[in-house]
């Protein structure tokens, strides 16, 4: 995502990642960039920018680090390099940028180390959270971090991690996300609970004893009282239904 907080300084080497194929000049062994190239380059890239901006409007602000090729590399000279994604990358966090070369005495393939920052609203934990503790809106404060550090989303809303478990101890300064937490238990196995039964039209209503703890939005087993065991989806701590 890109918006207006998108830094202009960071336009030529983000869009990189976004181009098909760019002539981008002749290059030396060096891989340096030359002025020739950067002129058409840059033009070129502000209106894949532009595009990306018009398309996937947000808030986040996007920064870009690129790293250095290989010194040990020797690539020679070439006419047209194209930049391009390697299956399975995402312009996100750490990641790398291929290049290759399409118009050149001698065909190279590169990979450039790139890191992307994408900084937005977030919540952090401001005191330490023992695992298994359920978190609560004085566990958190909101700030600013680099969606981007990890993998894991971030729980950009209070609702979205207010009553939930902390799956592991947090500290303070730790970012909320998804792979941080938990939903709570509902009930235990051998609970008493009320089954709420579904279909095209008509709803029943019955007793029956959990056969496996309940977590609220997963599914649990339920005996019935003829003895029957069936699964549904726990909808609060003495609720489950049953989809027929």
């Amino acid at each position: 995502m890109f918006n207006k907080y998108f830094r202009p300084a960071c336009a030529l080497r983000v869009a990189l990642g976004l181009a098909l194929a760019c002539p981008l000049g002749a290059l030396a062994q060096s891989m340096e960039a030359k002025p020739e190239f950067l002129d058409a380059t840059q033009r070129w890239l502000d209106d894949a920018v532009g595009a990306v901006r018009a398309t996937e409007p947000g808030t986040l602000r996007m920064e870009v680090a690129v790293g250095a090729l290989d010194s040990r590399l020797k690539l020679a000279p070439c006419a047209k390099v194209e930049p391009y994604l390697p299956p399975g990358t995402r312009l996100w966090g750490k990641t790398r940028l291929g290049l290759r070369c399409l118009e050149g005495a001698s065909r190279w393939n590169v990979f450039l180390p790139v890191t992307i920052s994408a900084y937005g609203p977030a919540w952090v934990i401001k005191g330490s959270v023992a695992s298994g503790a359920v978190l609560t809106e004085s566990d958190a404060l909101e700030t600013e971090v680099d969606w981007a550090e990890e993998s894991s989303p971030i729980m950009s809303k209070s609702s979205q991690w207010v009553g939930q478990v902390a799956a592991r101890t947090l500290s303070t300064g730790q970012a909320l996300r998804q792979g941080m937490i938990r939903p709570t238990q509902a009930f235990q196995a051998g609970t008493q609970v009320r089954v709420v039964a579904q279909g095209a039209g008509f709803q029943i209503t019955g007793d029956g004893q959990a056969v496996s703890a309940g977590v609220v939005g997963q599914p649990a087993r339920v005996k019935m009282s003829n003895g029957r065991v069936m699964s549904g989806v726990v909808l609060d701590n003495r609720t489950v239904m049953l989809a027929l």
